[in-house]
């Protein structure tokens, strides 16, 4: 019978919610407004791990904020080291997710076909 989760998922999940804490309560710099942690992948050698994050608010751009969070990787590796009891811990690459904002996009375009539709239906 095979795993419900591959250990690379259940790994992922735990930095996920590690590295959310971590960049909540360690990362002091007011520029970058708001992190989410979207999600980790970890490749399965457990040598690298791709973050996806999300922003709210805060001075830099998307390009900027991951430049900030890519060069305090060092740092949230060696926080998340003392966390999570592994043998080697993954460089931390971060990637900015806009899928949160796209959703909203296409969530908007579909209400303004909905209400176009239904003005059109009524003339």
């Amino acid at each position: 019978m095979a795993r419900e989760f591959a250990r690379t998922d259940r790994v992922g999940s735990q930095m996920q919610r590690e590295l959310a804490v971590i960049v909540r309560d360690e990362i002091s710099d007011p520029r970058l407004g708001m992190i989410t942690i979207q999600e980790a992948r970890v490749v399965r050698d457990f040598s690298h791990a791709t973050i996806y994050f999300s922003m709210l608010g805060g001075e830099l751009d998307a390009k900027q904020a991951t430049k900030a969070l890519n060069e305090k990787a060092p740092l949230l590796r060696h926080e998340l080291g003392q966390r999570m009891r592994m043998r080697t811990v993954p460089e931390l690459h971060f990637t900015y997710d806009d899928s949160t904002r796209r959703g909203n996009e296409l969530s908007d375009l579909i209400e303004q076909a909905i209400a176009q539709d239904a003005k059109h239906h009524q003339e």
